[in-house]
């Protein structure tokens, strides 16, 4: 049986039909209106609107890579940069991690924020599975970030992007005053040493104008960071690295390992990101 879910991480959430909030009834959510939606066995709630989603997410396969990758600590430092921007303002009590996958990043701030809460949000079903289970302040469901999302407006102190789509609008509706959105992207020479010789997509160069324009004019951004470092990894992280990203829909698995076969037993690889904070208003 699934742990209970956290109280005030249900506070959060709002029914994606009535956007009412949500009492826990046995296994289920259910709002003043009776709509109820139950929990998966795997411990994780799905809350799409009537209409459902065209948006699956991340299939098994990338999501298992992901857990593989990220369980053996090579994203840490990513994860360490995203919480001393989101503590940067002073401990939150809630947080909403926007496309989060597996939790893994948002375990890691909950770690170092023991009174708060968080909610993972996220499409793909395989990645709210683990997500469920990444941290016991913690709770996944499948959403669509395209549409209205299932949260009630003004509840959150920290909205979490890495590597995921930006919702300028429904961000800010979600903040509660003096809230924050705080955003991990890659820089222009993330995984520079994989590009060429496994064919990865390359970052765009107009990516922090993409940004800006997917937040504004909801949000206005309050300060920046970064984190850089260079790992060794060996084939199998590599293909890991690789199958767990978007690269894993562009690239056909026999080329991949032909091509992840001819590189050197040990890879250097940078892993650089930007990290970006954001504030209602513009």
């Amino acid at each position: 049986m699934s742990p209970p879910l956290p109280p005030a991480a249900v506070a959060l959430l709002a029914c994606p039909v009535c956007s009412e909030g949500f009492t826990v009834a046995g296994e289920s959510l259910r709002c003043a209106a009776g709509h109820a939606f139950d929990r998966a066995r795997q411990g994780h709630v799905t809350l799409l609107p009537p209409s459902g989603s065209r948006h699956g997410g991340d299939s098994a396969a990338m999501v298992a890579d992901r857990a593989g990758f990220l369980a053996a600590g090579h994203y840490a430092g990513v994860t360490s940069a995203l919480a001393d921007a989101v503590l940067a303002e002073g401990e939150p009590g809630t947080l909403l991690d926007l496309g989060g996958g597996t939790g893994d990043h948002l375990a890691g701030v909950l770690d170092r924020a023991p009174a708060a809460v968080g909610v993972v949000l996220d499409a793909s079903r395989y990645a709210a599975r683990r997500a469920a289970r990444a941290h016991p302040r913690a709770m996944a469901v499948v959403s669509d970030s395209w549409s209205a999302w299932p949260v009630r407006p003004a509840s959150v102190d920290r909205v979490l992007v890495v590597f995921a789509p930006r919702n300028g609008a429904e961000t800010a509706r979600v903040l509660a005053p003096g809230g924050r959105l705080v955003v991990v992207t890659p820089a222009a020479d993330h995984l520079g040493e994989l590009v060429g010789p496994l064919g990865l997509l390359s970052v765009d160069p107009d990516k922090a104008a993409r940004l800006a324009a997917s937040l504004e004019p909801h949000l206005r951004p309050v300060a920046t960071g970064g984190h850089r470092e260079v790992l060794e990894l060996d084939h199998g992280a590599v293909r890991t690295l690789v199958g767990m990203g978007p690269h894993a829909r562009h690239l056909a698995p026999g080329a991949l390992d032909a091509a992840v076969a001819a590189l050197p037993a040990r890879v250097a690889v940078t892993v650089a990101v930007d990290v970006s904070t954001h504030a209602a208003g513009s």
